[in-house]
């Protein structure tokens, strides 16, 4: 009688950790795929350069056929600098759109879903969709602002009221001009990670930036007055004013807080920084 003998079978080996790591610079680059992938944000960006320089030249062409006069000093630096201030409130809008898209339309979509699967932690997604909007916003800004000073150099020329960039306030309104374009976009993008729907997001932002703003501050009542400095539009359009115009609005205010165009900036700044803290915790809350 014979007994069978069974040889000892080898463990089973574990699986191998994948090579692949979820790094923020992996986030950073899925969002920049993402990110130019859709259409709009081709046009919106196309949209911001257009409206930028051709209100730019608009301006600043109506100027060299209107004024025969110019004045010297500050107030030629003030009027030199005055066809920006219509192109960025305008060109505003174009990239408060893609500010709300960037992050809305992933859950209008459902990829979010994916978004946060391949990122549990949820809010590297957020930061990661925030730094590649705001740069490449800041960086077409900053082209459509070197575009429209070429073009108000060509017509300003003419007439002497031309912005010399050896001007350091010159340098920081046009500097602003971009930077304002790229945090207010940056706002924008808080809401709509607040909100999570295009149509309420844009709708809340067009109407706090173009119509509350706008009445709070022509409604004489003096508690408003100490609210409309602070609101966020009001506030971060100072740093595309010259100190001419900030002192200006400043004086017809007469219970408002008389900010400096970098104070104003940074009440701004603040608004993102709240409203995309918020937007964190309820992110990381929130069923996707």
């Amino acid at each position: 009688m014979s007994t069978a003998t069974l040889s000892p079978t080898a463990p089973a080996k574990a699986p191998s950790a994948s090579p692949y790591r979820v790094t923020f610079g992996h986030l950073l680059r899925a969002e920049w795929i993402k990110l130019w992938t859709v259409r709009s944000t081709i046009w919106t960006l196309a949209m911001t350069v257009v409206v930028m320089v051709g209100l730019v030249a608009a301006v600043a062409g109506v100027m060299s056929t209107q004024i025969d006069d110019a004045p010297t000093g500050a107030e030629a630096v003030d009027l030199g600098l005055t066809p920006f201030l219509p192109a960025v409130q305008m060109a505003s809008i174009a990239v408060v759109v893609l500010g709300v898209l960037a992050i809305s339309g992933e859950y209008t979509t459902g990829m979010i879903r994916s978004s946060v699967a391949a990122a549990p932690r949820r809010t590297p997604v957020l930061w990661s969709k925030l730094a590649v909007l705001t740069a490449t916003i800041l960086v077409v800004a900053a082209v459509a602002v070197a575009l429209g000073y070429a073009v108000a150099y060509l017509f300003l020329s003419r007439i002497d009221l031309a912005p010399e960039l050896s001007d350091p306030q010159v340098l920081r309104v046009l500097g602003g001009c971009a930077l304002y374009l790229a945090t207010i976009a940056a706002f924008a993008f808080a809401i709509g990670a607040l909100l999570r729907h295009s149509a309420a997001a844009l709708a809340t932002i067009l109407a706090l930036l173009l119509v509350v703003e706008n009445v709070v501050a022509a409604i004489p009542w003096e508690p408003l007055q100490y609210v409309s400095p602070f609101l966020p539009a009001t506030a971060g359009s100072k740093i595309t004013q010259t100190d001419m115009t900030v002192d200006m609005v400043n004086s017809m205010s007469e219970h408002g807080a008389n900010l400096t165009a970098w104070q104003g900036y940074g009440v701004l700044v603040a608004w993102v920084v709240v409203l995309l803290g918020v937007a964190a915790v309820l992110m990381k809350r929130r069923d996707v």
